[in-house]
């Protein structure tokens, strides 16, 4: 492959970078902006879509890359929809996607020192781009389309190949800043383009016949701040305006850069704590390791001093054993020659004996010379051998005991010999043994310092185990914290709706009861007129109570008075026809027909079971004086009403016996009263107390 087509591998430093943007972005409380400029991206990563599109991101950052497309492969522009500000600065994008049109939250984009060569005609559809920066590309034309931006306040396109202007942007009506290189203009001619926006925009507003009106007079929304409410533009001019948009934009990125030197200072401890347990995991480790170099040093130094002991004891032994054999030659030696100087001194006696004999002969001679006497000659003899017997005996003495001498001196070498072998053999064996328990300590020791090397490498795995779940814990609650953050935010707005709904309900009831107490009388009064007189109500009660049953069962509860006005019976209903129960008021055929059927079933189930048949005296007749059938309908309230009994509203025991003037409310006895200077329903000030008397 070539190495124009290589993809350039990022630093670690820079991977780094973009690990920790996007674990700041996705923390709980983070703001709506994700940065991962300075990354060294050739493509932007599928993470940073999927953080976009599930976190509502709203401020895309990705300037000072690599990149050559905007959108990878298996990405969809669907997922910034959200995304309100693109800053692809100074990469080396040579064209933007065709459907960039669907970013249309889009309000600033800055695609400045790239390479791009054309705009996509679907740039028109972002009807909320503001801000528009193509600086230093090498585009030659601009699309039509970009009359359709009614939102474009600035567009720079200085820095291109660029000679002509489309006409359609005279339809851009709120464009406040238009920047370009007026010497290489065409259209329009290069004096135009050097008089400024204004005189640019009247210029193509005459060109297509449009009358020009300057962007003060249009309603922009601004860009989003902390709300989301719409502003007039300032009445300053268009320079203002944008220099404040400038100034709060580059405060909020101060506030960014703030906050993301102070994560950066974060991560740069918890980096230095990582390395510091780190580079204390491996002193550890090389402290352990020393300390096992010692040990084995020792003990080899150990063994080889055992070794150097044990062999100048061996060549002590030697030494000793050769001391020893050289003392036995020398000694057998001597006693070789002591017998060789026995031998010679037998040999001299034998020569003496010889000497002896030849001296005798000489001695009997002589004595036969000199004539001596045999007596004398005996006695010399004598004595001459018993001298010679006696040095004889001394000598063989003095042999016997030199031989016992070196019998005894010989055994008692051995006997020493054996005995320094055996001593030599029990010390050899002695520092055996100790070299033995010297070596099972060490190997003890050894196998010591694995275990303790384990169990702290153990624990220092485990610790890094906790710092991870700690990591992983903490993302887990920002999510949790993020996913309650927005719960909270919409209890909030669900509080607020609830408030609202609560206060106009409020104000309808106040409207109500405002209402309620003016027609409180003609209430009372509607009331009165609409409840029953108090003879149809005694007749009501007395009919017979089965054909009350009877019309309750057919639903025609509403029939009961005119009944009761007419004092109909079962006997008198059985002699009715369905065209009589028309005249009396009961309208509808299917029940004229029903009542009588059921009428007629009673009265044969009572001749049937005579026990069956209501008792005479079960029928109630009204005590009162009957009043006669033309005062069945009045025209004004009667004299006498049923007043329905209600309880004090204080001791909620005894009936309410007070009205109270102004208000008419009916809630307190006489003993509840006395104290109260307001209404307890109505809070009004009580101006009189009126009894009620009833009537027996």
């Amino acid at each position: 492959m070539p190495l124009f087509f290589r993809k350039r591998k990022p630093s670690e430093e820079a991977r780094k970078r973009l690990e920790y943007q996007m674990c700041l972005a996705k923390e709980a409380g983070a703001d709506d902006i994700l940065d991962i400029s300075k990354c060294e991206l050739s493509e932007i990563p599928f993470g940073a879509f999927a953080t976009c599109k599930v976190l509502q991101k709203k401020v895309l950052i990705v300037h000072t890359n690599h990149l050559t497309s905007l959108l990878p492969k298996s990405c969809s522009l669907l997922s910034l929809a959200t995304i309100k500000v693109l800053d692809l600065h100074d990469n080396q994008l040579t064209a933007l996607p065709d459907d960039l049109g669907q970013l249309t939250a889009l309000q600033v984009l800055n695609v400045e020192r790239n390479q791009l060569m054309q705009l996509p005609r679907s740039i028109g559809n972002l009807t909320q781009l503001q801000t528009l920066n193509v600086k230093d590309n090498k585009l030659k034309e601009l699309p039509d389309t970009l009359g359709e931006l009614r939102s474009l306040r600035t567009l720079n396109i200085s820095g291109n190949e660029i000679q002509r202007l489309p006409q359609m942007l005279a339809h851009v009506r709120t464009l406040e800043m238009l920047s370009l290189d007026a010497s290489a203009m065409v259209y329009p001619p290069r004096e135009v383009c050097g008089a400024g926006t204004a005189a640019i925009l009247q210029f193509l507003c005459k060109e297509s016949g449009l009358e020009y009106y300057p962007p003060s007079q249009y309603l922009l929304p601004v860009l989003e701040q902390d709300g989301t409410e719409n502003s007039r533009d300032s009445p300053d001019g268009p320079t203002d305006r944008f220099s404040r948009e400038e100034l709060e934009w580059q405060n909020r990125f101060s506030d960014y850069e703030k906050r993301k030197e102070q994560k950066m200072l974060e991560k740069l401890e918890f980096e230095r704590r990582l390395e510091l347990g780190q580079r204390e995991h491996a002193q550890l480790l090389q402290q352990s390791s020393s300390q096992k170099d010692e040990i084995l040093q020792t003990v080899k130094e150990e063994q080889s001093r055992l070794e150097q002991g044990l062999s100048e004891r061996q060549r002590h032994l030697d030494a000793e054993r050769q001391r020893l054999q050289e003392q036995l030659k020398q000694t057998e030696q001597n006693i070789s020659s002591r017998i060789q100087k026995l031998l010679q001194e037998n040999q001299r006696q034998k020569k003496s004996s010889e000497i002896l004999k030849s001296l005798e002969n000489e001695r009997i001679r002589m004595e036969q010379l000199m004539s001596i006497t045999q007596e004398e000659t005996e006695n010399l003899r004598r004595r001459e051998v018993a001298s010679a017997m006696q040095q004889m005996l001394t000598e063989s003495c003095k042999n016997r005991l030199i031989q016992m001498a070196y019998e005894s001196q010989r055994q008692n070498l051995v006997q020493q010999a054996c005995s320094s072998m055996a001593e030599m053999d029990e010390r050899f064996q002695q520092i055996l043994s100790w070299q033995q328990m010297d070596q099972n300590k060490a190997i003890s020791q050894i196998l010591q310092e694995s275990a303790m090397q384990k169990a702290a490498f153990e624990a220092l795995q485990v610790k890094k185990d906790l710092m991870h779940r700690q990591i992983r814990s903490q993302e887990m609650i920002s999510e949790q914290r993020w996913a309650l953050s927005s719960l909270l935010q919409q209890l909030l707005k669900e509080k607020q709706q609830r408030e609202e709904e609560l206060r106009e309900i409020l104000t309808e009831l106040e409207a109500k009861s405002e209402t309620r107490q003016e027609n409180y009388w003609l209430i009372q009064y509607q009331r009165l007129l609409n409840q029953k007189p108090l003879s149809l109500k005694l007749q009501e009660d007395g009919m017979e109570r089965q054909l009350v049953a009877l019309l309750e069962e057919l639903s025609a509860e509403h029939y009961l008075p005119i009944f009761a006005h007419h004092r109909l019976s079962l006997d008198l209903l059985s002699q009715m026809s369905p065209g009589d129960l028309a005249k009396v008021g009961v309208s509808e055929a299917g029940l004229q027909h029903e009542i009588l059927r059921r009428v007629q079933e009673l009265l044969d189930a009572a001749r049937i079971q005579p026990e069956l048949k209501p008792p005479t005296g079960e029928v109630l007749t009204p005590t009162a004086p009957q009043e006669p059938p033309e005062s069945v309908r009045p025209s004004a309230p009667p004299a006498e009403l049923e007043v329905q009994a209600s309880e004090c509203v204080v001791c909620l025991e005894r009936e309410a016996q007070m009205i109270f003037l102004n208000c008419g409310h009916v809630c307190c006895c006489q003993q509840c009263c006395q104290p109260l200077r307001t209404c307890p329903l109505c809070r009004q000030d009580i101006a009189q107390r009126l009894r009620i008397y009833h009537s027996s």
